[in-house]
């Protein structure tokens, strides 16, 4: 049954406020209701950004969560300022992006975002499917596992998308049409292996092989600036 996310995120809001008081910065919600994709089993993706955090605020935190409905579709961030601040850019970029406000804003992270960030998200991307999709063929053979990884593939095109058009584009429909084809194809895929509950042995070769390849070209192709630079001067042996 789905939920309806405004009631229930206005319901959790409520609670929040009583619980943390002046000390709440910022809740957003991340993840398909963020997005508006969501389906019948989609989880809640719910950020809280605190002043700062202790252990007793997450304990307090997760109490407060098991009052509300849904309690097992709950999950999400919950952090400090300084630490947010303070935290991975390249993190940040998707952070940011994929989050939709519900209650004050965390601007101030696009301006700590550079190109260099979102390349380096790309480029982390690529390297975990490469990895994961690689042990997957040879070890697990789990159709499963390839869906988780092209769902996580699909957070990699829109930081591709983003760094190629200037734009950050949510939802899959916005996003197929300005892909490249490389990107469009795993997109796609992710799209087509939501919806299969079933996979033969021949797709499961065929998609693999696919963000296997593509994972590969992307680790090259954003590669750091230092080691473009360094072969580009013919001194990476140096």
């Amino acid at each position: 049954m789905r939920i309806d996310i405004d009631t229930w995120i206005q319901q959790c809001l409520s609670k929040l406020k009583d619980l943390f008081g002046f000390r709440l910065v910022f809740v957003g919600l991340q993840g398909s209701y963020g997005r508006g994709e969501e389906i019948d089993d989609s989880d809640i993706d719910v950020v809280v950004i605190l002043d700062h955090a202790d252990p007793e605020d997450l304990k307090a935190h997760g109490t407060m969560l098991d009052s509300l409905p849904n309690r097992e579709k709950i999950c999400g961030f919950i952090s400090g300022l300084q630490e947010l601040k303070n935290w991975e850019r390249s993190d940040l970029f998707q952070f940011y992006y994929d989050t939709t406000p519900i209650y004050g804003n965390i601007d101030f992270i696009k301006e700590l975002i550079c190109e260099e960030d979102v390349r380096r998200a790309i480029r982390i991307g690529a390297c975990n499917l490469y990895h994961m999709c690689g042990h997957n063929m040879v070890h697990e053979r789990d159709g499963e596992l390839l869906r988780v990884l092209y769902k996580s593939a699909t957070f990699t095109v829109q930081a591709i998308s983003y760094l190629l058009t200037g734009t950050y584009r949510k939802r899959k429909t916005e996003l197929l049409p300005v892909l490249r084809p490389p990107e469009r194809e795993i997109l796609e895929t992710a799209i087509i292996l939501k919806q299969q509950t079933d996979l033969t042995q021949a797709n499961f070769d065929r998609f693999s092989g696919q963000i296997f390849r593509w994972a590969s070209h992307l680790i090259t192709e954003y590669q750091p600036d230092e080691i473009r630079i360094q072969i580009e001067s013919g001194c990476s042996d140096a």
